[in-house]
């Protein structure tokens, strides 16, 4: 009777436990469909997905959370990508020029970041301003933080720059400017269906 009852316990808890893990499964779907629809509103949905998919659990379906999470990784890229180029400016054997251009980016990286945090702090408040001049305030610096990244790559657009740096801080650029272009898509979104 003792291990009748037991059976009938475990078999209950493997029920209850199968329940739940349908629920979860159902859930993270509904957060993974969100992420991916809206990452197909972006400029690049493969970057998109791959970077916020693992935030999805976070994230919700909560166009807030997406956008407040797409301004924070934009600024964490474009922090790394500014120490990594500020490092470029250290090598051996750059030109005067390249020097130049890189300590140019640098500066622009340092505002974009700027502007991100900016953008970032006022997505976390929620007093003072308005909803609408707030979510202007944060596109204009998002948008600027894009400017800011194309200025930085005319700087190696001439003859002068070697071709393996050029292709270093595009790389770098490029990613930046994706996903700060993702950001703004979510800001954008929300700002307009809160």
């Amino acid at each position: 009777m003792t291990a009748l009852l037991i059976l009938i316990h475990l078999a209950t808890l493997l029920n209850s436990s199968l329940a739940i893990r349908k629920l979860l499964g159902t859930q993270m779907n509904i957060e993974t469909d969100f992420i991916r629809t809206s990452c197909g509103t972006t400029t690049d949905p493969g970057l998109c997905m791959t970077t916020f998919s693992g935030y999805a659990s976070e994230i919700q379906a909560s166009p807030k959370l997406l956008a407040r999470t797409a301004l924070s990784v934009s600024l964490n890229t474009t922090r790394s990508a500014s120490t990594v180029i500020a490092k470029l400016s250290k090598s051996h054997g750059l030109t005067p020029k390249e020097i130049a251009a890189i300590r140019d980016c640098v500066e622009e990286l340092k505002d974009s970041v700027d502007e991100l945090k900016r953008a970032c702090d006022e997505m976390g408040s929620g007093g003072g301003k308005s909803f609408e001049l707030r979510m202007s305030d944060i596109q204009t610096w998002v948008s600027a933080a894009l400017t800011d990244e194309d200025t930085c790559m005319d700087g190696f657009s001439g003859k002068y720059v070697n071709g393996n740096l050029k292709t270093t801080v595009r790389r770098q650029i490029v990613e930046v400017a994706h996903l700060i272009s993702i950001g703004l898509t979510f800001v954008n979104h929300y700002a307009a269906h809160p």
